[in-house]
């Protein structure tokens, strides 16, 4: 469904992506895995439109995205979920939502909210609270949300869990889950590995630009590299 091939991009003379090949079948949940600075949002910067890359190809379903400009990657299918959640935080929940879906005009968009509000029950709740009043884990619910209300093929996650307590990451990660399993296909940057491999079906691990390993999620969680230096094992 989504194809990237040999992907190089540059913050000015730092070479940041250094031929970075991955794709995410269609119903999928592939998460990509690595320590700071290892390029995974820069990545997702890219297949959102948000940076330019110096070479290589990205492709949704056969139809390149490279110098398409974010919006109409949006309307191509595909939504990214910032790090850092990057909520508009003086418009209310409501508002935060209806924003997500700002390039739509059909009639699907009702039904979606309701989508939203069943998958996140505090939001209907809190429908006319402005949202930077809300807490961490509800931000990161509407960030989800907001998302989703532009109907994506593909959810692009950064970094879900980060900030959250333990039994919010439980609850984040389980929703994400849901979100797949009603049709939305993910592509999940997370630090907490344990977490992104448990309810992913593939994986890749990004060093410094550079794809070092992939595989299946049962197979990473094997992997003595992987356990070694992102799931806490010695």
């Amino acid at each position: 469904m989504l194809e990237v091939q040999d992907l190089h991009v540059y913050y000015g003379e730092i070479h940041a992506l250094k031929g970075v090949t991955l794709g995410v079948g269609k119903g999928e949940i592939v998460a990509l895995l690595g320590n700071n600075g290892a390029g995974k949002t820069t990545t997702l910067k890219t297949l959102s439109g948000l940076l330019p890359a110096r070479s290589g190809s990205v492709r949704l379903e056969g139809e390149t995205l490279l110098g398409v400009p974010p919006h109409a990657i949006v309307l191509r299918g595909i939504a990214h979920v910032p790090e850092g959640r990057r909520i508009f935080n003086r418009l209310t929940v409501l508002e935060n939502l209806e924003m997500g879906a700002y390039a739509r005009a059909d009639a699907g968009i009702g039904q979606d909210l309701e989508r939203v509000f069943v998958l996140f029950p505090r939001l209907k709740e809190r429908r006319a609270q402005v949202a930077g009043t809300l807490s961490g884990g509800e931000q990161q619910m509407l960030a989800i949300a907001r998302a989703l209300m532009a109907a994506p093929r593909i959810l692009l996650l950064d970094e879900p869990s980060m900030g959250l307590a333990p039994v919010l990451v439980e609850q984040i990660f389980e929703t994400i889950r849901d979100i797949n399993g009603q049709g939305t296909t993910i592509l999940l940057v997370e630090q907490n590995a344990a977490m992104a491999l448990s309810i992913a079906h593939r994986g890749y691990v990004l060093e410094t630009g550079t794809i070092v390993l992939s595989g299946t999620a049962a197979d990473l969680q094997e992997n003595p590299e992987v356990r070694r230096a992102y799931l806490g094992e010695t």
